[in-house]
């Protein structure tokens, strides 16, 4: 940390005068953080004395409300904390982290263990039936009553104490896990010579190129374990060895048996949260996790993979015999293992459906892509995007677009990050620096940020990717708009803020459009010719949206039904998670053809936080919204319908959490969801 002089110009502990209410990236500095969480947990921990010890009686406004309010300075440094943590990760905020996250994780653990408080939320929930509160505000009201509840403050003293020790320890080792799987991404690259592209289309050629000479070794080509830059090496690549390689290496990323090894963490990881459901009264973690959510019990999420697991399977084993089909026609003496399956993937594909995706990827520039996930957002919502090159961002490869409504108000700034970076984690995300609110007759609007990994194209060239990386980035589009649209009041409630196996609904639904014949018409032109995407290959495409649905289902599915068994465990000090995994898939049947989507060694989804811990099956409970809602618009005539896309906004996009998930719903699709849409859809039915 900096002197007295660099405390008093700490931005933190200034007003944010510029643009949006942007923070000031270009004077925030690593050395900021440590005081700036200081005084904002003094804050903080004032403001909850303060609603804790009123002597007045306990009122929705007083309590409640209090409560939404308090924290501002904790939301301020936050959002700009772990956005940098997860965009351009130095090895001086990875040590920062490292100290805040158990100081942080106490910090809320003590206000969630807060009897006094707690009391004082207990008495206006007793009384909410003769309150007039509105129905968000009971909404917000019954959420912070369940909060404290599964937060342990009804635990006793000792107990209290455990909680709080399992609190801190599980954000220490959550934050290891995450800095592990970045060091292996990032350490990790396969450099090649021109004898090694055999296969590799030009546009693959060029990103290599540029990553090999951002990496320091210009006149080669090379690959990481960025998944824009593995995976269409792994399905392009005719060098059978350098295909196993990469993909050994993707597949090992937190197994190296070295300092970045995640098996011992993930270990104690599973003993804490079983150790702290069980103080709770619950069986295990996977059955207090789910409590809240839409499934609620464990039985009905294995009851929903299963029946896909069965049909997916089959389907997987008539796509193997394909492609062994392929490779034995090809020459090929040997059994397809998984390192070929995306190769062979490519050639059946070109076999069965006239497509390769070499062939398709010139009509996916990057650049047009954005574009047209603005403009499905115009004709659904009415906002347009304005891109503002004078902001100052936190990196150079940030992109900032002003978002208006019809009217030419500004609804919400928009931050686009698409490019992989060693200092970025792998992934794609939807974040925000700051939520929507409008509280106290103020109307906060928010500022929502995207981040993906794409491979850059050459330098002079556009960058072009993948169909699956088109689906990624209107997938997190989808998110972004859940962030952007919101319209509520209160700031617990607002966007994404709304339970784990509803939030992937936006995000999936979005995904629909993109190759939709209007959609594709606009924005899939030739990045040399600027020709337009041939009638014939849009049909091409469009058919072969079920071709290897089995494989994507089960890679999946062994990954959600991993993550689940993992949290039903009562463990004991000697599980060895590995040999766990290894037991599981040969319980149920997993083609050893087929690798898990994420291996638990690098399964950041469920380890590096608990937001997805016993919830990763959420993509596949969304997958029966997102299915069915979307054919609100086919059953309407138009995917552009205006009377469903309002319905759409205000009940889904605008309405963050306000109401349960089961009633937005309804009061979108005007009826429960039907649960054999998903089955129908991937042809399963």
């Amino acid at each position: 940390m900096k002197s007295d002089t660099a405390t008093r110009e700490n931005p933190f502990f200034q007003p944010w005068r510029g643009p949006f209410g942007l923070p000031p990236f270009e004077r925030i500095a690593a050395e900021h953080f440590v005081p700036a969480y200081d005084r904002a947990i003094a804050e903080h921990n004032a403001e909850i004395a303060a609603i804790a010890e009123d002597a007045s009686p306990a009122t929705f406004d007083n309590t409640i409300g209090a409560l939404e309010r308090a924290g501002e300075a904790m939301n301020r440094v936050g959002g700009v904390f772990w956005n940098l943590i997860g965009t351009d990760s130095t090895p001086q905020l990875q040590q920062i982290e490292r100290e805040l996250a158990p100081k942080l994780a106490a910090h809320y653990s003590a206000i969630g263990l807060n009897e006094a408080l707690f009391r004082r939320v207990e008495t206006v929930w007793r009384e909410r039936d003769r309150l007039p509160l509105t129905s968000e505000q009971r909404r917000v009201l019954e959420l912070a009553y369940d909060g404290f509840v599964r937060s342990g403050v009804l635990l006793d003293g000792a107990q209290k104490t455990r909680w709080a020790e399992i609190a801190e320890r599980l954000a220490s080792l959550g934050a290891q896990f995450a800095q592990n799987v970045l060091a292996d991404e990032a350490e990790w690259l396969m450099e090649l010579d021109e004898a090694d592209l055999g296969g590799l289309p030009q546009s693959l050629r060029d990103a290599a190129a540029r990553t090999a000479a951002d990496r320091g070794r210009p006149g080669k080509w090379a690959i990481t374990l960025a998944r824009s830059s593995v995976e269409p090496f792994l399905a392009q690549s005719a060098r059978r060895d350098l295909r196993e390689k990469a993909f050994n290496a993707w597949i090992g990323r937190g197994e190296t048996g070295g300092a970045t090894d995640n098996r011992a963490i993930i270990a104690e990881i599973i003993r804490l949260r079983d150790e702290s459901a069980r103080m709770l009264g619950f069986p295990t973690y996977a059955h207090y996790k789910l409590d809240d959510q839409m499934a609620k019990t464990p039985e009905r999420v294995r009851a929903l993979i299963d029946s896909v697991w069965t049909p997916a399977k089959t389907a997987a084993a008539k796509e193997r015999d394909d492609l062994q089909r392929i490779a034995t026609e090809d020459g090929g003496n040997f059994a397809i293992a998984a390192h070929d399956w995306r190769y062979y993937t490519e050639k059946a594909r070109k076999a069965l459906h006239d497509l390769d995706e070499a062939d398709i990827r010139p009509y996916f520039v990057l650049d047009s892509v954005i574009g047209a996930a603005f403009d499905v957002a115009r004709r659904l919502f009415g906002v347009t995007f304005h891109e503002r090159k004078d902001l100052a961002l936190y990196h150079r490869e940030a992109r900032a677009f002003d978002v208006r409504d019809e009217a030419g108000a500004h609804v919400a700034l928009f931050i686009g990050d698409y490019f992989a970076r060693t200092t970025k984690r792998g992934g794609a995300w939807m974040s925000a620096f700051r939520s929507q609110r409008a509280m106290d007759g103020e109307d906060v609007r928010p500022i929502v940020v995207n981040v993906l990994n794409f491979a850059r194209g050459a330098e002079g060239r556009p960058t072009l990717i993948g169909l699956d990386d088109a689906r990624t980035l209107f997938h997190e589009f989808g998110h972004a708009l859940h962030g952007m649209l919101s319209k509520v009041t209160y700031p617990s409630i607002s966007g994404t803020g709304v339970v784990r196996d509803f939030v992937e609904f936006p995000s999936q639904l979005y995904e629909h459009w993109l190759l939709q014949p209007e959609v594709l018409s606009s924005f899939a032109r030739h990045a040399d010719t600027g020709a337009p995407m041939p009638d014939d290959l849009v049909r091409r495409i469009r058919a072969s949206e079920k071709f290897n649905i089995g494989f994507g289902t089960v890679e999946f599915c062994a990954s959600a039904l991993v993550d689940l068994d993992l949290h039903l465990l009562n463990p004991g000090p000697d599980l060895d998670v590995l040999a766990f995994e290894r037991a599981e898939l040969q319980r149920i049947g997993m083609p050893r053809e087929i690798a898990m989507r994420h291996r638990t060694p690098h399964f950041s989804h469920i380890f590096s936080g608990s937001s997805y811990a016993a919830g990763y099956y959420s993509y596949l409970w969304s997958a029966v919204l997102d299915t069915d809602g979307f054919a609100a618009f086919e059953e309407a005539g138009d995917i552009f319908d205006p009377a469903v896309a309002k319905r759409l906004r205000d009940h889904v996009y605008s309405a963050g959490g306000r109401e349960a998930p089961e009633d937005a719903y309804r009061h979108f699709r005007g009826r429960d969801p039907d649960a054999k849409a998903l089955l129908r859809a991937r042809g399963f039915a």
